[in-house]
């Protein structure tokens, strides 16, 4: 029943209807040809403008993802990255070429041409015309600048972790015993040895005749230990190693020079005379800078029968009486040969010469 009485019942709503659906078609047309209408003034405008200009004109306005757009962004991108990736690279370069100190004393002349200044009786144009000169000079003159506090900064860093600690190691000898030499002894399979088993772990050993070695030639040397271990390892071995007090001073790893993955002992930091050190090792020429000085002795490994440092005191002991002026060239002729064996050959060598000088004295007497 409903729907057959509808369009009777609702004869107003559907008139309402036809007037809306009219009256929304008249405004779609009206907003259409006012569009086009501005659109056709702003093209004509561009069109005028272009001609003004002397430009061609064109059909279609650019567009962002037009191929010519995409062309300048990936020349910008690409220079840019290129730049970046220079800059890297000349920086590389100069680190690897150039010290610090030699590269502030080369860029030093830019430095000093960016920092200018204005006189109180410039004109405002004088003061443009300096400031167009000198402007494309201090970007450069600040980027080498940044550089150069960078490196310092790194280097500062890295020095303290490679570097000894102190440039004089030791303190100064006192005025009686500017005589003295220094007798410089590695730790490590020189006067001990660590060994590790695993019933009962670490333990460490005295070498054979370490006692004595000590006591003999702290009489006639100022005797240094000079480790690459860390002092929490080096200080309670010393206590217990040197219970007569033979050993002035311990150095430990922070006053050693770390180089190529190894700690070296840097003898030239003791503030010793270098005329006048010993070092002696059993891995003397691989863990010091200074091989000059070195005295190499035979590793000990736990052998029950070693007799090596009894057999350097003479040596030492010869050194220190009779005081060379230069202990470098002495160690220098025993190169490529066991110290303590060929001082002995020499000696024995000696006395035989000195026999035969007195009883060639003995017959011409005669």
């Amino acid at each position: 029943m409903t729907l057959i009485f509808a369009p009777y019942i609702f004869p107003a709503c559907h008139v309402r209807t036809q007037r809306c659906r009219a009256a929304r078609s008249c405004v779609t047309f009206f907003k259409r040809r006012f569009s086009s209408d501005i659109a056709a003034k702003e093209a004509a405008a561009a069109s005028s403008a272009a001609l003004l200009q002397g430009q061609p004109l064109s059909d279609s306005v650019a567009d962002p993802n037009s191929t010519p757009t995409r062309k300048s962004a990936a020349f910008l991108k690409y220079g840019l990255l290129s730049t970046v990736v220079g800059a890297g690279a000349a920086a590389g370069y100069v680190t690897y070429e150039y010290t610090t100190e030699e590269l502030d004393e080369k860029t030093k002349p830019l430095r000093d041409s960016a920092n200018f200044g204005f006189g109180n009786t410039a004109s405002p144009f004088e003061k443009f015309q300096a400031l167009v000169y000198w402007a494309p000079l201090a970007v450069p003159s600040k980027a080498v600048e940044l550089y150069l506090d960078i490196r310092r900064a790194i280097e500062t860093h890295i020095r303290e972790y490679t570097e000894p600690s102190s440039e004089k190691l030791l303190p100064d000898l006192r005025p009686m015993e500017k005589h003295l030499f220094t007798l410089v002894l590695d730790l490590n399979e020189t006067l001990i040895h660590s060994d590790w088993k695993r019933d009962r772990g670490w333990q460490t050993f005295k070498r054979p005749g370490v006692d004595a070695f000590l006591e003999q030639l702290a009489q006639f040397y100022e005797i240094i230990v000079y480790s690459d271990q860390q002092n929490m390892y080096v200080d309670p071995i010393i206590e217990r190693l040197d219970q007569k007090g033979s050993i002035r001073y311990k150095l430990s790893r922070d006053a050693t020079k770390y180089q190529n993955g190894k700690h070296y002992r840097d003898l030239s930091k003791l503030n010793r005379e270098p005329s006048r050190i010993l070092y002696v090792s059993g891995h003397a020429l691989e863990s010091t800078l200074q091989p000059e000085n070195c005295v190499q002795i035979k590793p000990w490994k736990l052998e029950a029968e070693d007799t090596t440092l009894l057999d350097l005191i003479p040596f030492l002991e010869f050194v220190a009486r009779h005081k060379p002026a230069d202990i470098r060239p002495v160690l220098a002729s025993y190169k490529g040969h066991d110290v303590a064996t060929e001082f002995l050959k020499r000696s024995k060598e000696h006395q035989r010469r000195i026999l035969e000088q007195r009883q060639q004295g003995r017959l011409r007497l005669h």
